[in-house]
């Protein structure tokens, strides 16, 4: 069949093909908009006509599940929250301590090993930059020394030292650190009068022979020839512990307690020198003391935010203004987030400071909902019953919102998946769900039956606040000034249906959008300076994303006056010239007596000040003039019964693993040495490299070995775990957006939404980075809040402009801003005035918090309000209809009569064709 037509034959058809396919796809969308607007209207119907019921049940829902926050526990753990959940380090750690467990490292750095462990550290310094290393601060160091030696927890029956608790030697005293015993030996070659005691740097010897480590005991270090050290700035002692069991946890943890109460009250009796103490501990209570430290200043955020949204929704008109909807707004936000926080608890979740930034998400979605439905609530007819009026609300209103609630679920959802590696950012994601499920619920439920209470306010002339019913005007005359501007109302009988609609008007957001900033902004003269203005946004935001930086530094989730904090930056100081230790691990059974074997071993550590029993070896034979070249039996045997037994290194023995064959022959089927690098930055990026370095070495190398570090497990995979839930949103809110096109009635606003998204993120990204603001758990997760703040305040205004028919592009832009730009622009104060508390925590986690989510909301305003408001105006859909073409035959002529004035009449025989 040939279809025939104004497109001709044959190709034409395809045309025509298209465009039915294009028109059937158009209406299927108009009618499921049609069909969900139907259906919202209905449940607004059902909402207004059992108001009592859908205003009690989330209060009672609320109070119940709410009630179990009140016990609410707190996790602990760090390195559950923050580090990869699934990462090779930890799989490094387990191997490393099957090889090697803990009590086989008494001498070696405990630790710095695989574990954390239990310990107490302290730097000292003097405030005059003096040499810790004279006779006076010798002496103090020694006399603190003593003092936290002499440290006691009582406990009932009981009272343990550091003698009890302390890792011991083979010799049952006390492992202390090297560099004790380096100040004692100092102080008796002051008392002999010697003086060719020299400490060398960052290798010393003792007087039994030992050769020890002190890069990380001594700080800003000035040597002379031969790295004899001169003066040092700093000195860092550290005191290992005991965690065997339960109650031997519970005395460390509390000696770490009174350590750091002791290094205080020294420090307060010994001014000129300063000290920075910290503990095991310290990192755990810093994470938490941001909760404290931050509940002052969320009170003044409730109450700025309370102050300004009934101020927003209130107007002259007693009777039209909505104050009590402002606080109830807020009040459905409230319940919503403490329904999620009674399930996380119910079901075995906890707390942690993270948790802070959930209240900001709930208030910038929940606010602008509620303040959307007063938004519609104005555009209706008063002489509505009020369940006419809260059927229209939820038909205009709901859909827009159920999308924008879908696209949070959708995006949060994700990133609380198990495709997230880092804890604390799914926790808080699975907790953001919950409370954005529920506020979605308790805005449909909750606050609608608060609008239809006071529609019945309004409809009954009472006043909005005190709710008694406002007198005429002619009775107002009689009363007092003061008694008539608190009961000025207009009453329907004073106006005509010209005055009907804009009875709101007098509301101050509204006539200033309306008279001024709509004009403004459409403005021929503006237009060029917004887009330059926008061109100058994308240039500084393309400088700060090529600067972009993973954070993995603990400090940054911290409190500011803490100990973790001025000890970080202390040991960044004056320790940051060698990296931490890095275990160099080899765990099979290789030819040691092999010289190649030696030198490959030695070629993989190059570049490294090795601390180990290998090199040491190696050293000992030469100086026995013995080859290294000896056959697999004679290495054993030298190694066990002449190298291991001499005093010196005799250490040594705890990395090396020996194990027995059936013709008892030793082997050596593990052993292990210690790395320390040079560096010449703080930067933890450097420690990342050079573990992402050994890792590609590890796998290319003639020998199996592994290298860890505690540290390790936080940096392990730390960049793609933290950029994968933001990674993930985006996906997921870009198929959210390409399935949702067949809800709304036109594709194009989705197009124009996702535009405006990748604006607005990349800007964020940009400013957030020469903010210093760098990219970790915090900032990713309100990156993709950011993403469903920005489509919550854009997709109203892109679905009126482009579904606009006739007029102008102008013209419909004004409209779009006149209808939506009130609610965007009050929840845009109320969020603002609830983030400026929040920059005056001490705080960097709520720092970086503030910094990301004020740059969310201004970047998205300056879009709002300016960007898209400009671009629309010359950019697609097009608002002009086509010209209808006529035939000839069809033409008529008009006599067209134009009057001058009343004088003189002048008649212009003017023929139009139309």
């Amino acid at each position: 069949m040939v279809l025939r037509g104004p497109w001709g034959s044959c190709g034409g058809s395809d045309a025509a093909l298209a465009l039915l396919r294009a028109l059937r796809t158009r209406m299927l969308r108009q009618v499921l908009h049609r069909g969900l607007g139907t259906s919202f209207s209905r449940l607004g119907h059902f909402v207004a006509s059992h108001p009592v019921f859908f205003a009690s049940a989330p209060v009672l829902i609320s109070i119940l599940l709410g009630a179990s926050f009140s016990r609410y526990r707190v996790e602990e753990s760090v390195e559950h929250l923050l580090a990869p959940t699934h990462s090779l380090a930890k799989i490094e750690r387990n191997l490393v301590d099957s090889l090697f467990p803990v009590n086989r490292s008494k001498h070696r750095l405990y630790s710095d090993l695989q574990t954390p462990g239990r310990y107490g550290r302290v730097i000292i310094t003097s405030f005059r930059k003096a040499n810790m290393l004279d006779q006076h601060h010798t002496d103090l160091i020694l006399k603190l020394h003593s003092a936290v030696t002499r440290i006691q927890v009582q406990r009932p029956g009981f009272n343990y030292t550091f003698a009890h608790i302390c890792i011991l030697n083979n010799d049952k005293t006390c492992i202390v650190d090297d560099i004790v015993h380096v100040l004692e030996e100092l102080k008796a070659a002051r008392s002999s009068n010697r003086t060719n005691f020299a400490i060398t740097y960052p290798i010393t010897h003792l007087k039994d022979g030992r050769e020890v480590y002190n890069g990380h005991q001594l700080g800003g270090v000035t040597v002379h020839s031969k790295d004899r050290v001169k003066s040092a700035e700093a000195i860092q002692l550290t005191y290992y512990l005991q965690a065997i069991n339960s109650l031997n946890d519970m005395v460390a943890e509390k000696w770490e307690s009174i350590f750091c109460d002791t290094v205080e009250l020294f420090q307060k009796s010994n001014r000129k020198i300063k000290m920075y103490p910290f503990t095991s501990s310290s990192l755990k209570e810093d994470f938490q003391k941001t909760s404290r430290v931050s509940e002052r200043y969320l009170i003044t955020s409730l109450v700025l935010v309370v102050t300004l949204a009934i101020l927003c929704c209130s107007m002259q008109d007693c009777v039209r203004s909505k104050p009590w909807l402002g606080l109830l707004g807020l009040l459905t936000v409230t319940l919503a987030t403490l329904t999620a926080a009674g399930i996380i608890n119910l079901t075995g979740g906890k707390y942690n400071s993270t948790f802070l930034g959930i209240p900001f998400v709930m208030l910038g979605h929940g606010l602008y909902g509620t303040f959307e439905m007063l938004s519609s609530w104005r555009k209706t007819r008063e002489d509505q019953h009020v369940k006419e009026r809260t059927a229209a609300v939820f038909a205009d209103s709901m859909l827009s919102f159920s999308l924008t609630t879908a696209m949070y679920l959708v995006t949060f959802g994700i990133g609380a998946s198990p495709f997230t590696n880092i804890e604390a950012a799914r926790i808080f994601c699975c907790n953001s769900c919950i409370a954005i499920f529920f506020n979605y619920l308790y805005v449909l439920s909750f606050y609608g039956s608060s609008l239809v209470f006071t529609g019945y306010i309004e409809n009954n002339y009472q006043h909005s606040i005190f709710c008694r019913k406002v007198p005429k005007p002619e009775v107002l005359q009689e009363k007092p000034a003061w008694y008539r501007f608190l009961l000025t109302a207009k009453f329907s009988e004073d106006t005509d249906d010209s005055e009907e609609t804009n009875t709101y008007e007098s509301h101050l957001l509204v006539w200033f959008l309306k008279r001024y900033y709509c004009d403004w902004i459409t403005n021929t003269y503006v237009k060029p300076f917004v887009v330059l203005f926008y061109l100058v946004y994308i240039s500084f935001a393309l400088m700060g994303y090529l600067q972009v930086s993973e954070g993995s530094d603990l400090s940054n989730i911290v409190a500011t006056a803490t100990r973790t904090i001025e000890y970080t930056t202390a040991q960044q100081k004056y320790f940051s010239n060698y990296s931490p230790v890095i275990g160099f691990y080899i765990y099979e059974s290789i030819e040691y007596w092999n010289t190649s074997v030696q030198e490959d071993v030695l070629e993989y550590t190059k570049g490294f000040v090795r601390i180990s029993w290998f090199e040491s070896y190696l050293n000992y034979l030469r100086k026995l003039n013995i080859s290294t070249g000896l056959p697999k039996k004679n290495f054993t045997d030298m190694l066990r019964n002449n190298f291991l037994k001499t005093p010196q290194f005799a250490h040594f023995s705890e990395d090396i693993i020996f194990s027995k064959k059936y013709n008892n022959e030793v082997d050596v089927v593990a052993s292990r040495m210690f790395l320390v690098a040079k560096t010449m930055e703080t930067k933890r990026e450097e420690l990342y490299d050079l573990l992402e370095t050994l890792r590609k070495l590890s796998l290319t190398s003639k020998v199996k070995f592994i290298v860890f570090n505690p540290s390790f497990v936080y940096m392990d995979r730390y960049a793609s775990s933290v950029g994968a839930p933001l990674q993930n949103s985006c996906i997921s809110a870009l198929f959210l957006l390409f399935f949702s096109a067949f809800l709304v009635a036109d594709s194009l606003i989705n197009v124009w939404l996702t535009l405006t998204v990748a604006s607005v993120e990349f800007g964020v990204i940009g400013f957030m980075t020469l903010w210093k603001v760098e990219l970790d758990c915090i900032s990713v997760l309100c990156l993709i809040y950011g993403i469903n703040y920005t489509i919550d305040n854009c997709a109203p205004l892109l679905s009126t402009f482009v579904l606009g028919k006739e007029f102008t592009r102008t013209k419909w832009v004004k409209n779009a801003l006149e209808v939506h730009g009130v609610a965007i622009l009050q929840s845009y104060l109320c969020y603002i005035v609830g983030l400026i508390p929040l920059a005056a925590v001490p705080s960097n986690l709520t720092r970086t918090l503030f910094r990301c989510l004020f740059l969310i909301a201004l970047v998205t305003f300056f879009h709002c309000f300016a960007i898209l408001p400009v671009i629309l105006t010359f950019l697609p859909p097009s608002k002009k209809k086509r010209k209808e073409k006529k035939n000839p035959e069809n033409r008529e002529e008009i006599e067209c009569v134009e009057m001058v004035d009343m004088d003189s009449t002048r008649v212009v025989d003017q023929i139009t064709t139309v």
